[in-house]
């Protein structure tokens, strides 16, 4: 897992192809400010070395508040650390817990509607109507056509996905029955299963596991978890929570200063952070991330996951009644 605690951005200004132009690079350590930055500096070295070689590459790292996902190490605010898990301040303000062998995996069940219903009734309509409606002039065919199009496929959109939720269940309803099929096929397992605002969220409590792994891999699969979600936990080598609200959700609408909300930032803006995030702090008092719902499996915890639950569960509020957000 890696989640620096100090990081440095280093520049280049060089002249190639006829042409001026500067390379920047970040760098990171644990160590120091200092060694950070000189794996700054070392990696924009490289990165001149690269593009005077002929190799396509990118003039700057973007400055994105959170990229694990595609390579570089998470770039936030650690704001507190209990032997090897890290609690750190996402982009847009909310906390998030970091481990390297706890396994997490929240699913997402939000409804998208889809259109494939409405689009192959159009199409029915459409060839319907041509073959009725041919005689009748142009101006008034186009307003039949139009009008009968927005009320036909409208209504037998809406009634196919009213059947499709009552024979198939709500796609909320439909992740926690993966779920619970993974949880009845492998008794041997402990899990925690919590709602969230657009989901589930499982905790695996009888054993701690590599994120790299095939069983890892094959248990994302099993219930549905986001693939960018499963591709930073393979490229960061550690699993990942939120466990405060995100702001919008809780009537904060103006964004964690200074924008974007990328961490490391210049002493003279910290006073616009901090307050944005004691106001944050105020509000998200009264919500929870997640709520605890059941158990399935092995009641057995392990030492480190029992150490995770109880920090995920009094951070994220998950034992309480508050709204979730």
């Amino acid at each position: 897992m890696i989640v620096p605690t100090y990081w440095a951005e280093a520049k280049r200004t060089i002249k190639h192809d006829q042409r001026q132009m500067t390379l920047r690079r970040f760098g990171w350590s644990d160590v120091s400010q200092a060694a950070a930055e000189e794996h700054a500096e070392q990696r924009v070295a490289e990165a001149v070395e690269r593009v005077v070689g002929g190799e396509p590459t990118l003039l700057a790292e973007p400055k994105v508040p959170y990229n694990g996902a595609d390579g570089l190490p998470i770039r936030e605010e650690i704001v507190s650390r209990q032997d090897d898990a890290v609690m750190t301040r996402n982009g847009y303000g909310a906390l998030c817990l970091n481990t390297p062998d706890v396994l997490f995996a929240d699913v997402d069940a939000e409804d998208d509607g889809g259109c494939s219903a409405y689009g192959y009734t159009f199409l029915l309509y459409a060839i319907v109507y041509v073959g009725f409606a041919w005689k009748l002039d142009g101006l008034r065919s186009l307003f039949l056509f139009l009008l009968g199009a927005i009320v036909v496929v409208t209504v037998f959109g809406s009634v196919w996905h009213w059947i499709r939720d009552r024979v198939r269940g709500s796609p909320k309803a439909a992740a926690r029955a993966r779920i619970e099929r993974f949880a009845d096929r492998h008794r041997e397992w402990g899990m925690r299963l919590y709602e969230t605002p657009r989901g589930w969220r499982v905790l695996v409590s009888h054993a701690t596991f590599d994120p790299r792994s095939d069983q890892v891999r094959s248990f994302f699969n099993a219930i549905g978890t986001d693939p960018i979600y499963a591709r930073m936990c393979f490229n960061q080598n550690c699993f990942r929570a939120r466990v405060t609200p995100k702001p919008w959700r809780i009537g904060i609408d103006d964004h964690l200063k200074p924008r974007p909300g990328v961490w490391p930032v210049s002493p003279e803006r910290l006073p616009d952070r901090n307050r944005w995030v004691q106001r944050y702090e105020r509000q998200s008092a009264d919500y929870s991330a997640c709520r605890f719902v059941t158990s399935f499996g092995s009641a057995t915890q392990c030492d480190q996951a029992r150490r995770i639950i109880r920090w995920h569960d009094e951070v994220s509020g998950a034992m309480t009644d508050h709204a979730i957000a």
